[in-house]
C-alpha cells in the first residue's frame, strides 16, 4: 500500500471562453463500472450539450487511466483533463467537462487551455485529500502514564482517534509504518514498559480532513 492523493468530496466549476461554457464535475470513483455509470448519468443530465469529455484515474498507483474527447478534435479535451489529474498525482477520480458551444471555434490550443482550466476550476471547488497507509495503535495505561502518553503523541504529531477514561486510560492512534514503530518505542520508554501497546495487523488508509482524521478501507 502506498499513499495517494484523491478527492474526498467532489465539486463543480465553470469557465467561459468566447461564449462557450465549460462545466467541470469531479467525482470520487474506484472502478471502471462506477465511472461508466456516472458518465452516462452526466450525459443524460446535460443532454443538450455539444460535448461531455472526461478522464479518470483508478488505483492507488494510477494503474488505469482513460479519457475521451467526445467529438472534440483528437487530443484537445480528454487528454488535457487527464494531464491535469496526473500532474497533481490524483487517483480514484473522474472529471467530466461538459461544453455548451458558444458559436466561435477556439482552435486546438484554445480547446486545450479551456479544458485544462475547467478541470482546475472543478478541482478548486472540490475537497482533495492525501490517503496514507497505516495501522491503528491501541494503548492502555494507568492515569500516571496518561500524561506521558499524551506528551509522546503530541511530540510526534500522531493522529489521535479516541481517548477513553475509565478506571484506566485507553488511547487509539493511527500512523504510518515508520511513525508507528517510533510511537511504540517511545511510548514503551516513556511509561517504562507499563503501558500495553497493540498494533493492528490489518493496514488501512487514513487522511486528515476538515472533520478530523478519517479512516478508509481503500
Amino acid at each position: 500500500m502506498t499513499s495517494y492523493n484523491t478527492v474526498y468530496q467532489g465539486g463543480n466549476g465553470e469557465i467561459e471562453e468566447k461564449k462557450s461554457r465549460f462545466i467541470a464535475n469531479v467525482f470520487p470513483v474506484e472502478t471502471e463500472e462506477e465511472a461508466a455509470r456516472i458518465i452516462e448519468e452526466t450525459k443524460k443530465k446535460y443532454w443538450d450539450a455539444r460535448h461531455n469529455c472526461y478522464a479518470f484515474v483508478l488505483g492507488a498507483g494510477g494503474e488505469i487511466t482513460r479519457c475521451s474527447d467526445d467529438g472534440e478534435p483528437s487530443g484537445t479535451a480528454g487528454r488535457p483533463i487527464l494531464e491535469v489529474l496526473t500532474r497533481k498525482k490524483l487517483c480514484n477520480i473522474l472529471v467530466i467537462v461538459t461544453r455548451y458551444f458558444g458559436g466561435t471555434l477556439l482552435g486546438t490550443g484554445g480547446l486545450v487551455r479551456a479544458y485544462s482550466q475547467a478541470t482546475q476550476a472543478g478541482l478548486d471547488a472540490s475537497r482533495l485529500i492525501c490517503k496514507e497507509p497505516g495501522h491503528i495503535i491501541t494503548v492502555d495505561t494507568d492515569y500516571n502514564g496518561a500524561g506521558k502518553l499524551q506528551y509522546v503523541a503530541a511530540k510526534l504529531q500522531a493522529a489521535v482517534l479516541d481517548t477513553v477514561y475509565t478506571e484506566a486510560v485507553q488511547m487509539k492512534l493511527v500512523a504510518g509504518d515508520e511513525l508507528c514503530r517510533q510511537l511504540v518505542r517511545e511510548i514503551t520508554e516513556a511509561t517504562a514498559g507499563r503501558a500495553s501497546v497493540q498494533v493492528s495487523g490489518q493496514q488501512i488508509y487514513f487522511a486528515q480532513t476538515d472533520q478530523g482524521v478519517q479512516l478508509f478501507e481503500g
